[in-house]
């Protein structure tokens, strides 16, 4: 999730606290602290690529931060570490479970496991969910005896939601199952839709992607691919920093080179954001006819 999106989540939380002005604090600050890593951008994309949802989102991290937190807070307002532990620690887990129902990987068992984990459940940015924190902050702000009620309210809904999709997500997979004799299926939410669901299946050196719609009962095929990186200037671009970053980031990296008037490109693209318009996740290298790279870029 973005961060305004989880600075929203703290502040709803703050009406399951008790009325005290520094538990909305400690809420909104620890719902926000995951994302401290967004200072990587200062050094590329690549480098944001690299560090994002590591390990400020790991679990040791989560133990560390709400400890400091707690200790900070104890220092400015006095006695109530342990209340404040315990509020720092909501908040800093709520913002660790949005990001894992999303499609974007969290490493959340960092520093003992550096591998992306995700329920696919939910967008990088869900309106719903979005809009349903708004509505609470609102509500919440002018009909504050009833703010325990509308945040429980919120919470319900958003768990709720969560709930249905992967339900959705269940059954989308069942179904693709019984079309396609795979074992290797991996299915990323659509934005904005419960019914249909970005498929790829992975078989050895094939790759295949569509979409599955629960609604029409249909797989749509998008892409039939045979993976190879064999090809010398495709380990070539394994060098370049740009897909190095791409690498470490990716999925189902796949790799295609197209050569003209003696320039080759080979070009890297995500194939779990496939469904995305425009270039999302490429990276891409273009080499002149002696193999010297010329130029490269990313396009996030």
């Amino acid at each position: 999730m973005d961060p305004v999106t989880h600075t929203l989540a703290g502040i709803t939380l703050s009406g399951l606290a008790p009325r005290r002005k520094v538990y909305f604090w400690v809420l909104v600050v620890s719902s926000l602290l995951p994302d401290i890593d967004y200072v990587t951008r200062l050094w590329g994309i690549e480098s944001f690529l690299r560090y994002h949802r590591g390990i400020t989102h790991g679990i040791l991290a989560m133990f560390f931060f709400t400890l400091l937190v707690a200790g900070v807070f104890r220092v400015i307002y006095g006695a109530g570490f342990i209340s404040y532990l315990i509020v720092s620690f909501a908040g800093y887990a709520v913002h660790l479970f949005l990001d894992l129902t999303n499609q974007y990987g969290t490493r959340i068992l960092s520093p003992f496991d550096w591998d992306q984990y995700s329920l696919g459940l939910t967008f990088i940015i869900d309106p719903y969910i979005s809009i349903t924190f708004i509505a609470a902050a609102v509500l919440m702000r002018f009909m504050r005896p009833r703010r325990f009620v509308i945040s429980m309210t919120a919470a319900i809904l958003i768990f709720g939601y969560v709930g249905s999709k992967a339900i959705f997500k269940n059954s989308a997979d069942n179904f693709l199952r019984r079309q396609v004799n795979s074992r290797h299926i991996y299915l990323a939410p659509l934005p904005n839709d419960f019914l249909r669901w970005w498929y790829v299946i992975s078989e050895q050196d094939n790759i295949r992607t569509g979409m599955v719609d629960l609604f029409t009962q249909r797989t749509y095929e998008h892409d039939d691919l045979v993976y190879s990186d064999l090809d010398p200037m495709i380990m070539l671009s394994k060098d370049n920093r740009h897909v190095e970053s791409f690498l470490n980031f990716a999925r189902f990296p796949f790799p295609s080179v197209f050569s003209k008037d003696g320039y080759t490109l080979v070009e890297w693209r995500e194939l779990s954001y496939g469904y995305m318009p425009g270039r999302h996740f490429i990276a891409s290298v273009i080499y002149d006819a002696h193999g010297n790279e010329i130029s490269s870029s990313f396009d996030f």
